[in-house]
């Protein structure tokens, strides 16, 4: 559905863009993160057609950015960071107005005013200038008019934006939908990293301008950490757990590192299991459990959050190395202090 190769923008002597290459295959939902600055709007607005490549190619839908721009803007819907809205204008005629720039025919344009005001809740404002709108409304009458014409792409930069957290779960719930039923091709671009991780498939990540990482959550987890770190839980059956033998019995798994406990108690006890890298322990550690009479109640791989993923893959080593230095200094406020009074 989207298909970008060796894509590269520059201005003047800077370059926003550094031949980055990915695909995004139809019904999908995608991440695109960075930091600001990395290239993400650029990227975005490449494929939006509103800017032009300096080299490299972008196809939307199987239409290229360059040789078929209007074709690509038919099946695109998109909400820049701040909605394209006239304050002058009531929601409803505003949409109305966007509905026929986009094509839609004249027969459908009230049913898809009706359907995108439901779903995107601004029925109750359909009679509202949007200049008194809040701007949690203004937000959601632009994801309305980005999918009035029923797009087969969407590029979304920032959606959730001043959204209260019921009008987020919401807003998040819509953008599912819409993929679920598999007409729409998400690319969401967001700071707000736990709402990718409910939200997205895979995700893209770019860093000055070039890409670092495309992939799921869990393989970039693998990918970064070589190894998998595992969550169980047992529980007794007859009589009460010993801890030390259950840890080592968990030990004594081929391809585990070491065991780590963590909650522990007469009846239940909890550890995290870490494994050689390369190597996969979860069943291993089930026949373990199994075997030795005890009741397994969970068993799961423990994956890096998407914040930590993000900040491996961005951060660069000087950066490092200065959190690292700070870290050292917080942690030792009191001899800071005593250099300070003998001077």
């Amino acid at each position: 559905m989207i298909k970008v190769e060796g894509l590269t923008k520059r201005y003047a002597r800077k370059v926003a863009v550094d031949n980055i290459s990915f695909e995004v295959e139809k019904g999908q939902i995608v991440g695109f993160l960075g930091p600001n600055g990395a290239g993400k709007t650029t990227t975005m607005r490449v494929l939006t057609c509103f800017l032009p490549p300096t080299s490299g190619s972008a196809q939307v839908a199987g239409f290229d950015v360059l040789e078929h721009p209007m074709e690509v803007k038919k099946r695109i819907g998109y909400l820049p960071e701040t909605p394209p809205l006239y304050p002058e204008m009531e929601v409803h005629e505003y949409l109305e107005f966007v509905g026929r720039i986009k094509g839609v025919p004249s027969g459908d344009l009230a049913r898809r005013l009706a359907e995108v005001s439901e779903a995107c809740a601004v029925s109750d404002v359909s009679k509202t200038l949007i200049g008194k709108l809040s701007k949690g409304y203004r937000q959601r009458v632009g994801l309305a008019q980005a999918i009035i014409h029923n797009p087969d792409v969407l590029i979304l930069d920032e959606p959730t934006a001043g959204l209260d957290p019921h009008q987020i779960i919401e807003t998040r719930d819509l953008i599912k939908g819409l993929a679920e039923r598999g007409k729409h091709t998400i690319i969401l671009s967001t700071h707000i990293l736990p709402e990718v991780e409910q939200t997205c498939e895979r995700v893209i990540i770019i860093n000055k301008g070039k890409l670092v990482a495309t992939d799921t959550v869990e393989n970039l987890t693998s990918r970064l950490r070589g190894a998998e770190t595992v969550a169980v839980e047992i529980v007794a059956g007859d009589g009460a757990l010993n801890a030390a033998a259950v840890q080592a019995r968990l030990e004594q798994v081929a391809g585990v590192s070491r065991v780590l406990p963590k909650e522990q108690g007469e009846s239940k006890l909890h550890f995290m299991v870490e494994s050689l890298e390369g190597r996969h322990i979860r069943p291993g550690l089930a026949k373990a459990v199994v075997d030795a009479g005890w009741n397994l109640n969970e068993l799961h791989a423990v994956g890096l959050s998407l914040e930590e993923i993000f900040l491996q893959l961005t951060s660069s080593p000087e950066d490092a190395k200065q959190e690292e230095a700070i870290a050292a200094t917080a942690s030792e406020p009191a001899a800071a202090e005593t250099v300070g009074e003998n001077k």
